[in-house]
């Protein structure tokens, strides 16, 4: 081979080499100092619960369970509500373990870097300050409606009169009640975290007080009946003064449309329960995080549940689901009683739902971003933490100021699906990081600590090569090094473990070798079933790594085809590739579960570990092939930008690239030196041993 082929085939080697080092390095954490702050730790386990339900029940609360079950499923909404609730509660188990393994803010983007690599944690970060961004956007428009709405609509006419705009993309008019409403927010919850919690405290209170009132309200106009209506000989049923048609009762019942709208209706309510992933951002500000994020995330799963559950009933006991208007069905339904004082109890209990709402929305946003930027994926002055509040206060006030620009000047209906995809795909590398820690040896790295094993570039280095290389790049020994330099090159990465074949070396190294080589296909296969050991090992950790990425792939494409092509599953060409998506699952779910396990103890566990990760992955995965195509190409375009500002900034000046990436590239360098002569004879010297 000619030199020039050689530097450029080494050449292509090492920038591969140097770019997956870069993809898939992962946040180092020092277990010993997980509770290192420079935040104020001051909210406890009843603060969080507060931010997750006030986060979670919005005033869709007061809406979406009369639009499901006038539109989908009739009273059986209350099922998909049940649906709905449990597979949060599989996302919130998982987010509930890596709250109790690492405290720390970021929320899925801390998790997913700690377990699968720098480059997905910022896909994930990326997306989840676009889902906060746009959360509050539409928040703040809906809280300035509505409140509006109570003032008569005055101060939203005189927008439309005097202030109207005619740019294509932009609103109608700006709407400055949402603007001023989302600053004055921001300078809550920069003024301080306790502050915001009061205030967040306090809203939700009066929130779950004026749902009570409804429910036991309700509870005295409930009639069984109207879960038992069938439709006439022609297929309609008159109700009040109108005539409702077929279309609009199905087989009547509890059940009038079927079971698959039951499960439709599910993915619609399953929206309803984001907003609790908003306490996982508070690991470096509440009290006792291993403790209080698990305990808060369930506890405020239950309760809105038990409010979404216990409202739905009421609702569809009150009026026949068919008379359900689905844009106000509550006051509606009381008002058909004759119960018109409920409307202004219920308008009080929305205001106060959406600026719960708002304040979910608006603070996870700060966290997320200055987490990124204390690991300098971000921009690092978003880092700062102002000393006397003990807040980020710079990423507070210009995630708040550019909030209240999008709620001011945008329509922001087409753009809200794009929050379902950034909530799903943090909640699927939620639970794929929970499946690939529970199978590695250890759960974080300190980063002080030295490469695992196999990681060190080792090389054998023929009699000629080392007298071509600077003593200072030559490792003979470690300790005999120390002894005669009077230091240590122990953190020297660009250092190679040196070996003259011609001096009987090889057979020293060949135990090294056994120990790091690579797993072969055969072993792969074998240990996917038949584990060797009963604690993680090295092999065993990445056969649960790939298969784990394997089962990803498989239930993507599982959901893809029964998402889209639910009626031509007669057709072969789809019935096979489903029924290989479906085998694939099974067994890598078994291969899953045949894994050994960490043992290592921690406050919270996620239970039936992989079926509950597993199955959280298929939930959320199916939910995202779901939407729209158009929300995918606003979803590309927003990772573009992403994505430049990541390789332009974010990849040099992270954390770990100096930690990590810049001590290894000397070493893979002299690799490519050392293969580039003498390689093919210590290749040949190699096999010969070997024989």
């Amino acid at each position: 081979m000619s030199p020039a082929a050689f530097s450029l085939g080494g050449s292509l080697s090492y920038y591969a080499t140097l770019l997956l080092s870069i993809v898939t390095r992962k946040k180092t954490v020092d277990e010993a100092h997980l509770a290192d702050t420079k935040l104020s730790r001051c909210l406890g386990t009843l603060d969080l619960v507060a931010l997750g339900v006030g986060s979670t029940l919005g005033a869709g609360v007061y809406v979406i369970a009369g639009e499901v079950a006038q539109k989908t499923t009739g009273p059986a909404v209350i099922v998909s509500f049940f649906i709905a609730a449990a597979a949060s509660v599989l996302a919130g188990l998982c987010y509930a373990e890596f709250g109790a393994r690492v405290p720390k803010s970021g929320s899925a983007y801390v998790y997913s870097y700690v377990t699968v690599g720098e480059l997905m944690a910022f896909v994930i970060g990326w997306n989840l300050i676009l889902e906060y961004a746009i959360g509050t956007a539409s928040v703040a428009r809906a809280w300035s409606q509505n409140f509006d709405s109570l003032l008569g609509g005055r101060v939203i006419n005189i927008f439309r009169q005097y202030l109207t705009m005619s740019v294509p993309g932009i609103a109608k008019y700006p709407d400055f009640f949402a603007f001023g409403i989302v600053l004055l927010l921001t300078l809550v919850i920069a003024f301080g975290v306790k502050e915001s919690a009061w205030v967040t405290k306090a809203f939700t209170l009066v929130n779950l007080m004026v749902l009570a009132t409804v429910v036991i309200a309700g509870s005295w106009l409930a009639d069984g009946a109207n879960w038992r209506i069938r439709p006439g000989p022609n297929g309609t049923v008159e109700f009040g003064n109108a005539t409702y048609a077929a279309s609009r009762i199905g087989a009547g019942g509890f059940m009038p449309f079927g079971l698959r709208s039951i499960v439709s209706g599910a993915g619609t309510c399953f929206y309803a329960f984001v907003g609790f992933d908003a306490i996982a951002t508070t690991g470096e500000e509440a009290k006792n995080p291993q403790k209080a994020i698990p305990v808060s995330i369930i506890v405020s799963l239950a309760i809105c549940f038990a409010a979404y559950f216990s409202l739905s009933t009421v609702l569809t006991l009150i009026q026949p689901y068919f008379a359900l208007d689905p844009l106000a069905p509550l006051p509606a339904a009381f008002a058909a009683q004759g119960w018109r004082v409920a409307n202004y109890i219920i308008a009080v209990g929305a205001v106060c739902a959406l600026s719960t709402s708002l304040l979910g929305a608006m603070f996870p946003l700060p966290r997320i971003v200055y987490a990124m930027a204390s690991d300098g994926l971000l921009f690092r002055f978003l880092a700062s933490v102002n000393r006397r509040l003990s807040t980020p206060l710079v990423a507070t006030l210009i995630t708040g100021l550019l909030s209240a620009v999008m709620a001011c000047l945008f329509e922001l209906k087409e753009l809200v699906d794009m929050m379902s995809i950034g909530t799903l795909l943090a909640y699927t590398l939620v639970a794929i990081s929970v499946l690939i820690l529970r199978g590695n040896r250890d759960d974080l790295r300190h980063p002080d600590a030295e490469e695992p094993p196999g990681s060190v570039d080792i090389r054998v280095v023929t009699h000629r090569q080392q007298q071509r290389l600077p003593a200072d790049r030559l490792k003979p020994e470690k300790q005999e090094r120390q002894q005669e330099r009077g230091s240590s090159d122990s953190d020297s990465a660009d250092a190679v473990l040196v070996c003259d074949p011609h001096s009987g070396g090889l057979a020293d190294l060949s135990t090294h070798f056994r120990q790091h080589r690579r797993m072969t296909w055969r072993e792969y296969l074998r240990l996917s079933f038949r584990p060797e050991s009963t604690a993680p090992t090295r092999f065993s950790e990445s056969v649960n790594r790939r298969n784990t990425f394997l089962f990803l792939a498989a239930a993507t494409l599982l959901a893809f085809l029964t998402e889209n092509y639910p009626d031509r599953m007669h057709q072969p060409g789809v019935l096979l590739p489903t029924l290989a998506a479906f085998a694939a699952c099974f067994g890598l779910l078994f291969s899953l579960y045949r894994q050994p396990e960490n043992a290592k103890p921690v406050a919270f566990r996620v239970p039936a570990v992989p079926f509950v990760p597993c199955l959280s992955v298929f939930i959320n995965v199916y939910l995202m092939m779901a939407l729209p195509s158009g929300t995918w190409v606003r979803f590309l375009v927003w990772m573009t930008i992403g994505m430049a500002i990541y390789c332009l900034y974010g990849a040099r000046s992270s954390t770990e690239h100096a930690r990590q990436t810049i001590r290894k590239m000397r070493g893979i360098r002299l690799a490519i030196e050392l293969d580039a002569d003498g390689g093919q004879e210590v290749s040949q010297m190699m096999d010969k041993e070997q024989d």
